[in-house]
């Protein structure tokens, strides 16, 4: 098929996610992508971009890692699907036990599987919730969250989320939260934590958890703060005993730096939400890890069971794939990778803010760097023109409003990372210099 075609059935027919649709079919010439391999995507008119945010996040392994495609297409060979419904298979069995084996502190050996992070986080929030409800604590149903938090897009998840533009159309469906500001706000951690704190010590009958992104709040910015506030918070739920959960969707298996950010903090949590480099952008998989606790709070009588659950839940070829993941971080030393390259590019952006007019708040933390343009907010369009640069550069570069960043994958060639963050700054200059 003709690109030209590809493109007219697109938008006769495609709803695209985060998309103004009429702006978009009106104008918007897309990415039409034939292939894709490494750090890498190939359009059909033959242009070749780096893709600089591992398309969302899932591809830290780059694309079409071998290993991986070969996992998935072995494991198609033997059976592709069946539920895990009184029925279980190696792989997903074999799966959890790394899974738990390799949870902070070795401390969350039970894993629910799903199929996305949102679901993922869902599950966290009905554990949570039906943990206190038939374990002495039935006015357990609040959960403390923050401000420019983001853990999905179902309704649960959107309720404990705190990005404006993602949750207040759905105001009058979603249940209450307590949200406290983010420790990312220039009042630094303290304030946000002192709101926290207050909370828990006000309503401890009330609160069934606090959720947290640990250290980098993605979808609001690439957002960082210190570890101390993490820490601060799980001592603050422990002393009520109330839950911590903590979403790693974006922030777990190595992007920090870390197998899982609460490494960095020294921090374990009762409830820890895994997708997207789970299964190295290969398919949809996800799991909720739990610790022993919690697990127990759901038995004592078919009543107390957690019922919820998805027709791929466990999926053995998502299950089959993760676990090749998991080898390849181990035999590649990823984390390894990522601690050489860091230090590069945290100096790569900080050059950016240093040099470029207009560039503001370099942050970096492992292979996620960021500026910002303004303070416009995710419906900002500064980082956009920042965008058309940086394709006409061969970059695929896909900003936060008025933040501009990148997440590449975690193993993406030396080379190829110079040649993304060099493209990023001039990109940047060209948005700056036309502003001028």
């Amino acid at each position: 098929m003709e690109r030209s075609e590809v493109v007219a059935r697109d938008k006769r027919h495609v709803w695209h996610p985060y998309t103004a649709m009429d702006a978009y079919i009106a104008g918007t010439d897309p990415l039409v992508v034939v292939e894709a391999e490494g750090p890498y995507l190939w359009d059909a008119d033959g242009t070749r971009y780096l893709d600089a945010n591992g398309s969302w996040w899932v591809s830290t392994l780059g694309h079409r890692h071998p290993r991986l495609v070969r996992a998935l297409v072995e494991q198609a060979g033997r059976f592709p699907h069946t539920s895990l419904a009184g029925v279980t298979h190696a792989p997903a069995a074999r799966l959890a036990e790394e899974l738990a084996a390799l949870s902070p502190g070795g401390q969350l050996p039970r894993v629910f599987y799903s199929d996305n992070g949102s679901t993922a986080v869902e599950v966290a929030i009905k554990m949570a919730a039906q943990y206190w409800a038939q374990n002495g604590r039935p006015g357990r149903t609040r959960f403390i969250t923050l401000s420019g938090a983001f853990h999905g897009e179902t309704i649960g998840a959107t309720s404990v989320g705190g990005v404006e533009v993602f949750r207040d159309v759905f105001g009058p469906l979603l249940f209450d939260v307590v949200h406290v500001p983010s420790p990312a706000e220039p009042a630094g951690w303290e304030r946000a934590f002192a709101q926290v704190e207050a909370t828990l010590r006000a309503h401890p009958d009330e609160i069934a958890a606090v959720i947290v992104e640990p250290l980098i709040q993605g979808a609001a910015g690439m957002h960082l703060y210190a570890p101390a506030f993490l820490r601060a918070v799980r001592e603050a739920t422990r002393e009520v005993d109330t839950f911590l959960i903590a979403d790693e969707v974006f922030t777990g298996l190595g992007r920090t730096g870390a197998r899982f950010a609460c490494d960095l903090a020294g921090v374990v949590p009762d409830l820890l939400c895994l997708a997207k480099a789970l299964s190295g952008g290969l398919l949809p998989f996800a799991a909720t890890l739990a610790t022993e606790r919690v697990f127990a709070g759901f038995g004592g009588g078919p009543e107390r069971a957690l019922y919820y659950g998805h027709s791929y839940c466990g999926n053995p070829l998502g299950a089959a794939v993760a676990r090749e993941v998991l080898a390849v971080y181990r035999d590649e030393d990823v984390l390894g990778q990522v601690a050489r390259k860091a230090p590069r590019v945290k100096a790569a952006f900080e050059h950016m803010a240093q040099t470029i007019p207009g560039v503001t708040r370099p942050r970096a933390l492992g292979m996620v760097g960021a500026v910002d343009l303004g303070t416009g907010g995710y419906l900002a369009r500064a980082g956009w023109r920042v965008y058309e640069a940086a394709r006409r550069r061969g970059l695929y570069l896909r900003p936060l409003g008025d933040t501009v960043y990148i997440a590449p994958a975690l193993n993406i060639p030396d080379a190829a990372l110079e040649e993304l963050l060099a493209g990023v700054e001039a990109s940047l200059g060209e948005v700056a210099l036309g502003a001028g």
